[in-house]
């Protein structure tokens, strides 16, 4: 299968009304990040274990780990759990940024120093939630 079919039977297999949201999630980014490389991790690890909820990815960065060791992932995830949804803003040096920046004004979220975890899209301001994922591509790209 390719990404954007693993992409869209993971969104087909989630229940409404979060099929709708991440949906509508999905599509925004894909217009706010028209050139981003597409990420789909269903959450198991290589033995096939079950070890997060399933991720859809944009962008593409090089994260570096404190052995040297680096890897390629993404810079913008998002991800249904059971609460609702998170937003991942990967890779940000500073883990107060996300919490400072944008913590009073997204809306009924809860900000952490790489996720944006709300209930539903009208819970939040869809154009601060655009300003962080921006503001985190623009960071995570100068690495």
């Amino acid at each position: 299968m390719t990404t954007k079919s693993d992409i869209s039977s993971y969104l087909l297999s989630l229940p409404e009304p979060k099929r709708a949201e991440m949906e509508a999630l999905h599509q925004h980014i894909q217009k706010l990040l028209p050139k981003a490389k597409l990420w789909f991790l269903d959450g198991k690890d290589e033995k096939g274990k079950v070890v997060s909820n399933p991720n859809i990815g944009y962008g593409s960065q090089t994260m570096k780990y404190a052995d040297g060791s680096t890897k390629e992932f993404y810079q913008i995830g998002i991800s249904a759990n059971t609460s609702g949804i998170s937003v991942y803003i990967m890779g940000l040096e500073d883990k107060k940024y996300l919490i400072q920046t944008y913590g009073d004004s997204i809306g009924k979220a809860t900000v952490t120093g790489y996720c944006i975890k709300f209930k539903k899209l009208n819970d939040i301001n869809l154009d601060i939630l655009e300003s962080a994922i921006l503001d985190g591509v623009k960071l995570t790209s100068k690495k």
